[in-house]
């Protein structure tokens, strides 16, 4: 039986990686771009900018770059694909400049750099490498003059607190100005200033000359709050104080004047027969009579 050999040679080592990407390469002969790695490996910009970067120097001359077309052929959308071609700009792989065409309309023209490095190292005395990729210009339409803007509308003022018609009541100014000094009785959030109390107290007095009750008023002034703080209790009251002002009460008609009361029936003194007269005496008949044999008595 044979010895081992322990000199001969171990198992190659293979040549697939153990980890990691494998490239499998075929030589393309139509149809290519040749992409430099500062571009594909680029440490600063974004994915969606290098692969815009070389959809765009795989385009041929004049083929339109603009925003709009761009956001139709791929699926980023109109915000991502405007920041993309802001990074291509920031470092050089692009370049858009607007011109003035002799016909007065204004278009972008939008210039490719496939190695910005090398452009920039090109000494001035030495011809200038055209654009790997050159679009046409783009027109750009003409702005649109801004839309005159109306001027805003003033707020309306609030309407005056209602006053009442007569004034120079003390006993009915004492009464409004208890019900507002005692508001907060009833809710603690309705206090109020003296000058609040000042300003709000013709109005109060204005209900009561209509006839409304102190505690009527109290009610309705203090009913229903929101419940959340109030910054303005005296803004609240004085709304409510106008709006929910009641109207006056109509007057009261006046009683038609009674007819007179006829005299009462008496008896005649003279022929005993009924008659009316204010006071007892003769009946008109029997003065008559009187008067006549008077007359003749004297003749």
């Amino acid at each position: 039986m044979a010895e081992p050999q322990l000199s001969a040679p171990s198992r190659a080592p293979s040549a697939v990686p153990r980890g990691g990407v494998v490239h499998v390469t075929v030589r393309h002969t139509e149809r290519f771009t040749v992409v430099g790695n500062h571009l594909a490996q680029h440490r600063e910009l974004s994915l969606t900018a290098i692969g815009l970067a070389v959809h765009i120097q795989s385009l041929p001359d004049g083929a339109r770059v603009d925003i709009r077309t761009l956001a139709a052929r791929f699926p980023e959308g109109e915000t991502r694909i405007a920041a993309a071609l802001r990074e291509l700009e920031a470092h050089g792989y692009l370049s858009r400049t607007r011109e003035r065409l002799p016909s007065g309309r204004v278009v972008t023209r939008t210039v490719s750099y496939d190695n910005p490095a090398a452009r920039t190292a090109v000494r001035p005395s030495a011809p200038r490498p055209r654009p790997s990729r050159t679009a046409a210009p783009e027109p750009v339409p003409a702005p649109a003059p801004p839309a005159p803007t109306p001027a805003p509308s003033p707020p309306s003022p609030p309407p005056p607190l209602p006053e009442p018609r007569t004034t120079g009541n003390p006993v009915r100014e004492r009464a409004a100005t208890a019900i507002l000094a005692e508001l907060r009785r009833d809710d603690p959030r309705l206090l109020l200033s003296e000058r609040d109390v000042a300003r709000l107290a013709p109005a109060v007095a204005a209900w009561l000359e209509r006839g409304a009750a102190p505690d009527a008023v109290r009610r309705t002034l203090a009913a229903g709050l929101p419940a959340e703080p109030l910054r303005h209790p005296a803004a609240l009251l004085a709304h409510r104080l106008t709006a929910l002002l009641p109207p006056h009460l109509p007057a009261v008609p006046q009683a038609a004047p009674r007819p007179p009361r006829p005299d009462p029936l008496r008896n005649c003194d003279g022929c005993d027969r009924a008659f009316r007269a204010p006071a007892p005496g003769l009946c008109r008949d029997c003065r008559e009579a009187g008067a006549g044999a008077l007359s003749s008595l004297a003749a």
